[in-house]
């Protein structure tokens, strides 16, 4: 199976030909990754697509599974044959084939403006199952309109399983959700907050308990655990972290 898998990975969107009008467009742009890299917490890595391997890894260390990030830029894709249980690699090669079957039907530079996200295990140095978040968008696209470099953003996954694949674009609230199941995508409606629900949400990711939100927005103890209960299930989600984890990777707050 992993056979299989390494194939579709390593074919799927394998970019044939670079022209010099592609690489006039990314002089200098490894500086600005970097120094995004700098500010945030969250793993940065570049994907290039013509060499089918990474071309920066930052030295955040979730997605260094307790290599170097030298030993990882290394590795290349064999990174995730590595670190990669077979049964999320599986799902890897599900999300790789339907998210560039999507992309392809888009249309030129707008598929600059589609990002995907969703949710796989990385094996740290200890041998434990590490669920992460992953983030791709375009950095790069060839003169004929296929992706030539994305830029991958990795956090700790707030959900409970793999999978939760989700495609955005920006500006908009449009989203389409994977069936895994069926590999079809669904448009979904984004959903909406009152400016009340928002500014909980804001409160709490500041680290204010019920008592001290209550307080500030002159409202009973139980008028916020109300708005909570209508939040959770606005978003479908469990608890606070799931809901302020939510909002913020789909821009709602």
């Amino acid at each position: 199976m992993k056979n299989n898998i390494n194939s579709s990975l390593l074919t799927k969107n394998k970019v044939r030909e670079v022209t010099k009008e592609d690489h006039l467009q990314q002089q200098h742009y490894l500086d600005v990754v970097k120094s995004f890299a700098r500010l945030t917490y969250e793993s940065i890595y570049v994907i290039d697509y013509e060499k089918m391997g990474f071309e920066y890894v930052s030295e955040n260390p979730l997605f260094l599974c307790g290599h170097s990030s030298k030993e990882v830029l290394n590795m290349g894709y064999d990174f995730y044959f590595r670190n990669v249980p077979e049964g999320d690699l599986e799902l890897l090669d599900l999300i790789n084939n339907a998210g560039f079957d999507f992309y392809k039907k888009l249309p030129g530079n707008a598929k600059k403006l589609y990002s995907i996200t969703y949710d796989f295990h990385l094996i740290n140095k200890d041998g434990k199952h590490v669920l992460i978040n992953h983030k791709l968008t375009p950095l790069f696209l060839t003169t004929d309109e296929q992706l030539w470099k994305a830029m991958c953003i990795v956090s700790i996954s707030h959900h409970k399983n793999a999978g939760n694949v989700y495609i955005h674009k920006q500006g908009t609230d449009e989203t389409w959700e994977l069936n895994v199941k069926n590999s079809i995508w669904y448009k979904k409606e984004k959903p909406k907050l009152t400016k009340r629900e928002i500014e909980i949400l804001r409160l709490h990711a500041q680290g204010l308990t019920i008592s001290e939100i209550a307080e500030r927005i002159f409202v009973s103890p139980d008028t916020v655990k109300y708005y909570r209960r209508r939040i959770f299930e606005r978003l479908g989600v469990n608890n606070i972290v799931e809901a302020l984890s939510y909002t913020v990777s789909n821009k709602i707050i």
